[in-house]
């Protein structure tokens, strides 16, 4: 498609970064007039950067099961709606492929046993069939949607091992395959040299559609990857580290690419590994360049590889291929100040070396001197596809055995491998059983512990008043993520997680302290069971490194689901509903906002799980009331709601560590236009009777972590107009818009200029263009006046202004088929 070019921008264009080079590409495949987008991307040459907004068509959609079933949901809807409105059913379908695997469902309810796994299997059946029975109707009901049954593995692995090709047809011609998904951790695709990135369920059912997703066109940072691990020293602990330097270079709404001589030494696990953790420095895609380590693994897992590499070699996609690319800025780090890591107790860049980490609880933890490790758990795509970090903790189980250790009774020990070529691979080596007499018994094939699916803690850790820790090898590690009792959760390598469960407690350091002693008594150091780089290898060689072939269960098979192209949506569901958002077109922002009132006043670092929470519905919450209300006396989990706009709409912002300035502590606490303490949704539902609309004030780096459309979903269904913070994460600011939401940039402290009796302006919406997005806010506080501020909306393009003008894409779209 590159050929479309004039012989000029061909040859300017080609020193463009690789991502840059995919979506003009991309472009110029899809539109008929591209010439107004090149023009964009030759002053993206001379600046290293333009502000400018471009269509973006993706090759194909991935969707994990919790996210998938609102998109889903919501498409049925509007399948309704269109027919409702005389159109025909097909004209709301899947224009391009979309592959939906069920991985985010499965508790660790069962450990510690041989049949662990069939058990939590079963009953993730008993608790979702009506879920999975949906699922079964979409796929027969949209001609390209593709479910990958439950048991299968973990999205982003399979993505990895068996869905993704590098190139596609299009029109006669090979092009660059390209994904958005419904989890933020699309991106590990990019180590195969494939852009991709994680985007909201509503820009997803928007491509679904046919039509392009805008994007600011991003700005490149290219980083030189020099060195190499040392001993001792795995690809989690290098994925930790580049996580922190990057959050720390803000890379934030930019595109990363990997370059350097540290390549050679990072096989391609390796790098989806750094790759997955792309949304924890906050960058939009973090993208490897194909070369043989590219070639060889997809060879392994069957996929064919001439098309793909005679493609990246003739547009220079290829490592070190095309002349000298421009970048917006260059980044150089240095694989040999990497060391044995994790990171914690709340965040993924909060690394520390492996021997402060005792030191590390304490200052998070001032009151407390010691934390019980009630949860070890090998987790999480991130890890999991890895094999040599797999055998690594393999190893040292047979070492630890070998030596007469053992866990703690009070560790919940947990293995869930991201796919079953990395269980088969553990058993044919050897170690499955060393890992099982430890407890680390496989117990499914799916997010487990990382989104919190964690199950019961075992009764022994809840015995006294303990501060509680969770040790795991995901990439997420949010305040009450992991279970509610745990308050300290750190991220660890595989081999790492086996050494903190033998061990028992955080305050053991692990660089020094013995883990344990063996049957005469002497002590038992990790460096004692630590194995070499040699042993590994020695293990992996010979080992076949191709995947099993997908088998679906019987459960699968056997399940019952609907035909026909609408779906017979139940009323007295308590699973799916008919979602609400095409029964009337949503208010648009086309002026400013007067008499609003603050619901909530939060700090930094608020993340979607403090928005729209995953794991537990907490029986004291607004959700397990409804529940309750409809003959449901076990909530379950919010992952099991997220097609009831019900329950997630009672969900959002119900977080036990959520603090509220304007409220007595942290909760769920709100005040009504009363000054009485609610619940927020209670709050919200108050106002909106007295239709007063809504804000939330915040601090930095708000929706920071997983690509929850229901963070932004819930927010708007409460009535909230706008959110004002000192910086946004991508993802979630993009999904804000796409309801309607006005994000605003204010650099103030509002926990010292807003109250709960604030009446609050925002001014100059009626002015918002591509070229302005200047905001004042003022602020009446009784008996002391009018405050006023500037601030800007943090929209980056006229496409997005229109859409919140419109009032968001659900509005759009249920004009476009009304």
């Amino acid at each position: 498609m590159l050929s479309r070019l004039n012989d000029a921008d061909l040859a300017a264009l080609a020193a463009l970064p690789r991502s840059l080079v995919i979506l003009l590409e991309n472009i110029l495949a899809h539109e008929a007039d591209p010439a107004p987008h090149v023009a964009h991307f030759r002053q993206w040459l001379d600046h290293g950067a333009a502000e400018a907004e471009i269509p973006f068509r993706p090759s194909r959609i991935l969707m994990q099961d919790t996210a998938g079933v609102a998109a889903l949901a919501d498409l049925a809807a509007l399948r309704d709606h269109a027919v409702a409105h005389g159109h025909r059913p097909e004209t709301v379908d899947a224009a391009i492929p979309i592959d939906l695997v069920i991985d985010h469902s499965v508790h660790v309810d069962y450990s510690g046993s041989p049949d662990a796994a069939a058990r939590n299997l079963a009953l993730e059946y008993a608790r979702n069939g009506e879920r999975y029975r949906f699922f079964k109707w979409a796929e027969r009901a949209f001609d390209r949607l593709n479910i990958v049954p439950p048991g299968q593995g973990i999205c982003h692995q399979i993505n990895l091992e068996r869905l993704t090709s590098g190139c596609v047809r299009h029109s006669g011609q090979w092009i660059a395959e390209t994904v958005i998904g419904t989890d933020s951790h699309t991106t590990m695709v990019n180590a195969l040299g494939v852009l991709g990135w994680g985007v909201g369920g509503i820009e997803a059912e928007l491509a679904a559609l046919g039509a392009p997703v805008p994007i600011a066109l991003p700005r490149v940072v290219e980083v030189r990857l020099e060195g190499a691990l040392g001993d001792g020293v795995t690809a989690t602990d290098a994925a930790l580290y580049i996580t922190a330097r990057l959050r720390e270079a803000d890379v934030v709404d930019q595109i990363v690419e990997f370059s350097g001589p540290a390549l050679d030494h990072l096989m391609l696990p390796d790098r989806a590994a750094i790759a997955n953790m792309c949304p924890e420095y906050g960058a939009t895609a973090a993208l490897f360049p194909v070369d043989g380590a590219t070639l060889a693994y997809m060879a392994a897992m069957g996929r064919p590889v001439e098309d793909y590499e005679a493609y990246a070699r003739t547009t220079g996609l290829w490592r070190d291929a095309g002349p000298q690319r421009r970048y917006s800025r260059r980044l150089t780090l240095d694989l040999d100040w990497v060391e044995p890591v994790m990171a914690g107790p709340s965040r993924p860049q909060q690394i520390v070396p492996l021997g402060a980490v005792p030191a590390s609880l304490r200052e998070h933890f001032p009151q407390e001197k010691d934390a019980l490790v009630a949860i070890a758990a090998i987790t999480s795509c991130t890890n999991t596809a890895n094999p040599a970090l797999m055998v690594a903790a393999g190893l040292i189980a047979q070492k630890a055995v070998a030596r007469g250790l053992s866990v703690p009774s009070w560790v919940k020990t947990s293995l869930a491998p991201g796919s079953p070529r990395i269980a088969a691979m553990l058993k044919r080596a050897g170690l499955q059983e060393s890992l099982d007499a430890l407890g680390f018994h496989v117990v499914g094939f799916g997010c487990t512990t990382c989104v919190g699916n964690s199950g019961d803690l075992k009764p022994e850790a809840m015995e006294e008043e303990r501060l509680l820790a969770a040790v795991l090898s995901g990439n997420r590690n949010f305040e009450n993520r992991i279970h509610p009792a745990i308050r300290a959760n750190y991220l660890a390598s595989p081999p790492l997680v086996v050494a903190a469960a033998l061990a028992g407690r955080m305050g053991v350091n692990l660089a020094q302290d013995a883990l344990g002693t063996d049957r005469d008594g002497a002590p038992v150091f990790l460096r004692d069971l630590w194995p070499d780089a040699g042993e590994v290898a020695a293990v992996l060689h010979g080992l076949p490194d191709a995947p099993d072939g997908p088998s679906v269960d019987g459960a699968w098979a056997d399940l019952d689901a609907p035909d026909g192209l609408h779906f017979p949506w139940d009323p007295a569901s308590t699973m799916v509903l008919r979602p609400p958002f095409f029964q009337s077109a949503a208010q648009g922002l086309t002026g400013d906002l007067h008499g609003a009132r603050a619901l909530l006043v939060l700090g930094d670092n608020v993340t979607t799980d403090h928005i729209s929470p995953i794991g537990r519905i907490a029986p004291s919450s607004p959700a397990a009331a409804w529940l309750r209300a409809h003959g449901q006396d076990h909530p379950g989990s919010y992952g099991e709601r997220r097609a009831n706009d019900r329950v997630m709409l009672r969900g959002t912002f119900d977080n036990a560590r959520l603090v509220n300035h304007l409220a007595g502590g942290a909760g769920n606490r709100a005040l009504g236009p009363d000054g009485v303490e609610r619940s927020v949704f209670d709050a919200a539902q108050v106002y909106g009777a007295q239709d007063v609309p809504l804000l939330v004030f915040a601090g930095a780096r708000y929706g920071t972590g997983s690509a929850r459309d229901w963070a932004a979903k819930g927010t708007a269904l409460l009535g909230i107009r706008a959110v004002i913070a000192r910086s946004f994460e991508r993802i979630h600011r993009a999904n804000l818009v796409a309801m309607g939401v006005l994000p605003i940039v204010w650099d103030q402290d509002a926990a010292g200029l807003v109250s709960a009796q604030s009446r609050i302006a925002i001014l100059g919406i009626d002015r918002l263009g591509a070229d302005s997005s200047d905001l004042v806010i003022e602020i009446d506080n009784p008996g002391e006046g009018i405050a006023r501020f500037p601030a800007h909306a943090d929209v980056g393009s006229a496409g997005q202004i229109g859409l919140l003008r419109d009032g968001g894409l659900f509005a759009r779209f249920a004009r476009r088929f009304g």
